[in-house]
C-alpha cells in the first residue's frame, strides 16, 4: 500500500464560504482518507473568524492535525513546502490581503509564506479567493444574516494576477474542491 500524501489546508480571515468550505473538506477527509492526509494551518485572522462561525471545535475534533499561525514561520509550513513533504497546498477560503500580498510577493504570514515557497519549488498551489471578480457578493454572517460587499476592480486584479502565476490555480467555489483532490488521487 502507499503512503498517503500529506496535503496543506490554509484557512485565512474570511467567512465567505467559510461554512460550506468546511463541510466539503470533511467530505475529502471521508472519501480520501486512505490517500491523503489532511493537515490543517489557520492563520491568526482565521482562528478569529473560525471562532465567529463556532467551527473551531469542528475542525479541532474532524482533523487531527491542526496549527493556528504563530509568525511566519511558525509553524514552519514554509520549510515542509520547500521540502516536498506536502503534496499540495489549498488556501481555502483566502481573503483579499492574503491574495494581494502573495501576488505582489509578499511573504509575512503563515500561509503567504507557504504560497510562494510553493510556488518557487512548483508544488501545486490551489487558492479559493473569496473576492474572485468585481461586483456586489452577498455573504452571511455568523447570526445568518446578509451582507452585501462590493469587491473592487483591485482585488480582481489580484486574483487575475494569481491566475498567471505558475504552479498556481484559483478557483471561485467550495464544490470545486473535489475536482482538486481527485485530480490528486489519480496521480498516486
Amino acid at each position: 500500500m502507499n503512503k498517503k500524501r500529506k496535503i496543506a489546508w490554509g484557512i485565512t480571515g474570511s467567512g465567505e464560504k467559510l461554512v460550506e468550505t468546511v463541510e466539503i473538506m470533511q467530505q475529502m477527509r471521508d472519501e480520501y482518507h486512505k490517500q491523503f492526509d489532511i493537515r490543517v494551518f489557520i492563520s491568526k485572522a482565521g482562528d478569529q473568524v473560525l471562532k465567529y462561525y463556532n467551527l473551531s471545535n469542528t475542525l479541532e475534533t474532524k482533523f487531527d492535525k491542526t496549527w493556528t499561525e504563530i509568525n511566519s514561520n511558525a509553524p514552519f509550513l514554509a520549510g515542509q513546502i520547500q521540502l516536498g513533504r506536502y503534496a499540495f497546498l489549498l488556501v481555502a477560503p483566502a481573503t483579499s490581503n492574503t491574495v494581494a500580498k502573495i501576488s505582489l510577493r509578499i511573504a509575512d504570514t503563515l500561509l503567504t509564506n507557504a504560497a510562494i515557497m510553493g510556488q518557487k519549488t512548483n508544488t501545486p498551489l490551489y487558492i479559493m479567493p473569496t473576492d474572485f471578480r468585481e461586483g456586489i457578493v452577498t455573504t452571511k454572517l455568523p447570526n445568518g444574516k446578509d451582507l452585501e460587499l462590493t469587491i473592487t476592480r483591485e482585488d480582481a486584479e489580484h486574483v487575475e494576477r494569481l491566475s498567471i502565476m505558475d504552479s498556481t490555480n484559483v478557483f471561485e467555489n467550495p464544490d470545486e474542491i473535489s475536482t482538486i483532490f481527485q485530480k490528486h488521487a489519480e496521480m498516486l
